[in-house]
């Protein structure tokens, strides 16, 4: 009998790559049950796409009901009134105070690519500025901002033009705010005039970069040469929305608003949604037809979002994932007693990660972070890698996540760890 994962290796390209080999017949909050019946505790939501669980009972209720209306006619041709009002929860929930417009399209990605272009054109310039190890997607001009080579952009070809990387500031790896912003400036004076720079964009939580956390200082900072050279700040919140860093947007730690935010995965529930929020001003740069997709905006995916707010607001998700966070943290840090692999613990609210070294050279240790995750898998618990170095595990658990199952989770997580270590 042919495996599924035979199956798989004949129909799918390779360029799809997996990180378990479980197939998922059913989900519930927290917890997934593979086509054998083995239960996993899923601490990877989907890369954070299901802040709010597997099929909460609200998201679902309200998918159906869309169901029973219609499915799709796209805005753009015959619009709804649900995308309307998303777009004015969007506008008055995103940072910054001034007047605010939004456009929905289906993918993180194509956010990111949209926002490019809406700043491209309210600024007439064309250079973007990125950092290095962060990350905004598969698409050409995701690639080409991604900070990253292998295994996003080898054997892809020439990448879109006019794109720089400065390095993010991280002190783990000893790259100062000081240094990371004299970077930038040094760019300025070498490679790119900043009155062609449309944009610059960063996640404010490193995502696949290694869940490092933008300092605030770096933050007012990249304001302020913003404001002086008429540049737009662009936050990619695809992964750091939605109440994740126990805010319902990660720039909401900083004081700091950008001129357009992205997002996508958990704003949605498990829906493919995605959006561009900004500066009314200038999300209105554009003319009629130069934004949209058949896609984008789905009645599905808008009725779910309203339901995953509604959720984030009533059941306090943001209080919640501080809570988690500063648990799991604790626990890793009990645990670090027994590790000394562990280089780091970091993250705000419920988006945390813990990065290894190897404890005799102190060099990163992809090697140790994918034992563990291995080792934690074969106990039911779904892992996550991710960092430049391949050494960091991540953790996006649903910040719904029942307390029992939490509790059972850590203690998988300490008993991998352990055994990781051989």
């Amino acid at each position: 009998m042919t495996s599924l994962t035979e199956r798989k290796n004949a129909a799918i390209s390779r360029g799809v790559g997996m990180t378990t080999q479980i197939y998922a017949e059913r989900a519930e909050n927290a917890e997934i049950w593979d086509k054998e019946g083995n239960r996993f505790i899923d601490f990877a939501s989907g890369i954070a796409v299901v802040n709010t669980g597997h099929r909460h009972p609200k998201v679902i209720a309200a998918v159906k009901a869309q169901l029973d209306r219609f499915t799709h006619t796209c805005h753009q041709v015959v619009p709804y009134e649900n995308y309307v009002h998303l777009a004015e929860r969007l506008n008055a929930l995103t940072p910054g105070t001034f007047a605010k417009k939004t456009i929905f399209v289906t993918t993180g990605a194509e956010a990111v690519e949209n926002a490019v272009k809406i700043a491209r054109a309210a600024t007439g310039r064309q250079a973007i500025i990125a950092f290095g190890g962060g990350f905004h997607g598969r698409t050409f001009m995701g690639m080409a901002l991604t900070g990253k080579v292998v295994p996003y952009k080898v054997g892809f070809g020439a990448m879109p033009a006019d794109v720089f990387h400065a390095p993010f500031p991280i002190e783990l790896h000893g790259v100062s705010v000081e240094q990371s912003i004299a970077a930038l400036k040094k760019l300025f004076a070498a490679d790119v005039d900043p009155g062609r720079v449309a944009a610059i964009i960063l996640e404010p939580v490193q995502g696949e970069g290694g869940f490092y956390p933008a300092p605030t200082a770096f933050l007012k900072a990249l304001r302020e040469i913003c404001d002086q050279h008429g540049i737009l700040l662009i936050a990619d919140e695809v992964q750091t929305g939605f109440a994740r860093t126990g805010k319902l947007f990660a720039m909401q730690h900083h004081d700091v608003a950008p001129d357009l935010t992205t997002m996508a995965k958990s704003l949605a529930g498990g829906f493919p949604l995605a959006a561009v929020t900004g500066r009314a001003e200038i999300m209105d740069a554009p003319g009629p037809g130069g934004l949209g997709g058949t896609y984008g905006g789905n009645p599905i995916g808008i009725a779910a979002a309203h339901a995953v707010l509604d959720v984030i607001e009533e059941e306090q998700l943001c209080e919640r994932a501080n809570q988690l966070g500063n648990r799991l943290k604790q626990r890793l840090a009990e645990i670090r007693e027994k590790a000394p692999e562990i280089a780091d613990i970091r993250g705000p609210g419920f988006m945390n990660a813990v990065e290894f070294n190897d404890a005799k050279t102190n060099l990163p240790s992809a090697e140790f972070a994918n034992k563990a995750r291995l080792v934690a898998l074969e106990k039911g618990l779904i892992l996550l890698t991710c960092g430049v170095h391949g050494n960091v595990i991540r953790f996006l658990a649903p910040i719904t996540i029942q307390e029992e199952v939490f509790a059972e989770a850590l203690d998988i997580l300490e008993a991998s760890i352990v055994e990781a270590r051989g």
